[in-house]
């Protein structure tokens, strides 16, 4: 999956769900000063910015295979150890962190369980390796719902609840296979306001990750026809968006 867009794109596509996760996520980790951490497919740095400010520039390093992402990610944290790569193949040294996070990415990784054991390497011994993926299985992702208004207008839209990690029980299980220990689940919950309509349904025009691509191969005839079935099933005024991410946490 590419993620060739512009940073600002991704920001409003998923940059507005994911923030509010981070926070979620680095205090379930108990992420502090004094650690050193990597984040694992970064984007333009929605996790990698409140992990600087929990542990310094210094002590983070991110990866990302998107090229734009990292480079709107240097310009924005200048003091983090940025590298584009991909997690299957990390350039980080054996037992180099203490904490090793890749939030919603995991769903997106060529190899899932290479990807954790990679995460696994590069964290030192009893270090915390954690992965949160939207949770599709219950349409809980902030975009479930899209993707049930696309099938009802069109049912070959190739939603996303295949992709590894988006069902109960598959991230505890690629973290296994993976070969962390003492590997335990979780999920976290956020809520985002939305002011109305056009606010909820413009982000998908911006060609950002399936959802995004999907609209863009559309003809003007199939799109117009998927953004009035959106707007007839949402409420008139303010949208308030509930998601819910599986997390699952092992040690290396």
């Amino acid at each position: 999956m590419s993620f060739e867009v512009a940073a600002e794109a991704y920001g409003r596509y998923m940059g507005r769900y994911s923030a509010p996760l981070a926070l979620e996520l680095l205090d379930l980790v108990d992420a502090r000063r004094g650690q050193r951490a990597l984040d694992v497919g970064c984007g333009p740095g929605v996790l990698t910015e409140p992990l600087v400010e929990r542990l310094g520039a210094d002590a983070v390093a991110a990866i990302d295979p998107s090229e734009a992402f990292v480079a709107a990610l240097r310009e924005r944290l200048p003091g983090v150890d940025a590298h584009r790569g991909a997690s299957e193949s990390l350039p980080f040294a054996d037992d180099e962190f203490d904490l090793a996070l890749a939030q919603l990415v995991v769903h997106f990784m060529t190899d899932p369980v290479a990807g954790i054991r990679e995460m696994a390497r590069v964290t030192r011994p009893d270090g915390l390796v954690a992965a949160s993926v939207w949770d599709y299985e219950n349409e809980r992702s902030p975009i479930s719902f899209f993707w049930r208004a696309a099938l009802d207008i069109d049912p070959s839209a190739p939603g996303e609840g295949h992709l590894a990690g988006t069902r109960e029980g598959q991230l505890v299980d690629i973290f296994e296979r993976a070969g962390l220990r003492d590997v335990r689940p979780g999920t976290l919950t956020v809520t985002v306001e939305l002011p109305d309509f056009d606010d909820w349904w413009q982000p998908y025009t911006l060609g950002v990750a399936p959802g995004g691509q999907y609209v863009a191969q559309l003809d003007a005839e199939q799109r117009e026809a998927v953004r009035r079935h959106c707007k007839e099933l949402l409420p008139d005024g303010p949208i308030s968006v509930e998601a819910t991410a599986w997390v699952a946490l092992g040690r290396a």
